[in-house]
């Protein structure tokens, strides 16, 4: 037993279960035992690995959409250009150097991360040391200026909330004590005021997660945008409308049971992105139809920048470089599983590679 599963133990032994959200944050972020809080999760020795570690043709690309958007916006003297979750920094350093070349961009931006993980930010601190990056805590805590952020897989570690149906109510997921034992059970049902627009599409049954923290956090980046301009750009897997329980682990490369390893397996659930839309919008900003990864990137010229690319590659380098192109775009890998989602103030086009209106027809997703 991992020294915090007998802490999780003791604490819900003593005060009773737990929602689903306290358990994540907990294993996600214990100031001692926390998965994020003790390692790099990153790469072949990590857990997962994201976009940005699969090529730098990602983060080129993304970079570039964000200039464009900042000048179509008036090319500001002094912007943020934010990233929460950062992970290696390996993102905000492509972005940086394809942006080096835009005229005016690098001497308006101020490079802004928020970080928890002390680990994380250590290596963030490595490969960003000539930018003059500055860490925060809280997104809160940035500068009030034009914000231009990009968030990849973020929202998708936040602590969800899972709901049952249960007839008109709704029967909350826990995680208890079965012997010794951490265990799933449901809190008796109840009707939810906050889920009752869901009653309509959903059957006894099914499961419906929340993520407050992610509205949260969309109302303050939108807010910003809103006041000052700006853009953000949201990408994770995910779909427009929670369904199904997509609650999951992952330990070196592979599934596993999230309540058996607390605090050494990556927690995730797939991302709603109709609710940060929403949350967007009550801020006084806009959102962007939803737009799947490999259409986004090839809107941006992925393809074009992928031959550039293989010019100068030979053997191996090059079979990695096409697999990394395939893994980014194609809809059988990361393609269509990923989504993105813009935010940008009213009156302004969405930044490049986006559509301006909402799906007519938004999708339900299950596990």
């Amino acid at each position: 037993m991992t020294r915090l599963k007998q802490i999780l133990a003791r604490r819900i032994a003593a005060t009773g279960p737990m929602t689903l959200a306290e358990y994540m944050a907990t294993c996600l972020l214990h100031p001692v035992h926390g998965y994020y809080t003790t390692r790099d999760p990153l790469g072949v020795a990590g857990d997962f690995t994201t976009a940005p570690e699969i090529s730098q043709m990602f983060g080129e690309l993304l970079g570039l959409g964000l200039a464009q958007a900042w000048r179509d916006q008036g090319a500001a003297a002094r912007i943020v250009l934010a990233e929460p979750g950062p992970g290696r920094g390996t993102l905000m350093a492509d972005i940086l150097r394809a942006t080096a070349r835009v005229p005016g961009f690098a001497a308006a931006a101020g490079v802004h991360l928020v970080e928890a993980s002390p680990t994380l930010r250590a290596m963030q601190a490595a490969k960003l040391a000539a930018y003059g990056a500055r860490w925060h805590d809280t997104l809160s805590d940035l500068p009030e200026a034009p914000l231009f952020l990009i968030a990849n897989e973020f929202f998708d570690a936040l602590p969800i909330r899972q709901f049952v149906r249960a007839g008109d109510g709704w029967a909350e997921r826990q995680v208890g004590l079965a012997g010794e034992a951490l265990a799933f059970g449901l809190a008796p049902p109840m009707p939810l005021a906050a889920l009752a627009h869901r009653l309509a599409d959903t059957r006894p049954g099914d499961v419906v997660e929340t993520c407050a923290p992610a509205e949260a956090m969309v109302t303050e980046i939108a807010r910003r945008i809103a006041a000052h301009g700006g853009v953000a750009i949201f990408i994770d897997y995910g779909g427009w409308q929670s369904l199904g329980d997509t609650f999951q682990a992952l330990r070196s490369h592979a599934p596993c049971d999230p309540l058996e390893t607390p605090g050494e397996a990556d927690l995730t659930a797939h991302v709603a992105f109709a609710p940060l839309a929403a949350a967007a919008r009550a801020a006084g900003a806009e959102a962007s139809a939803l737009t799947p990864q490999g259409v986004l990137l090839e809107r941006l010229g992925i393809t074009d920048r992928a031959r550039a690319l293989s010019r100068s590659l030979k053997g191996a380098a090059l079979e990695s470089h096409i697999a990394a192109h395939r893994r980014l775009t194609h809809p059988q890998e990361m393609g269509n599983l990923f989504k993105a989602l813009a935010i940008h103030p009213l009156g302004a086009p969405p930044p490049p590679g986006f559509d301006q209106d909402l799906p007519k027809a938004p999708d339900a997703h299950h596990a």
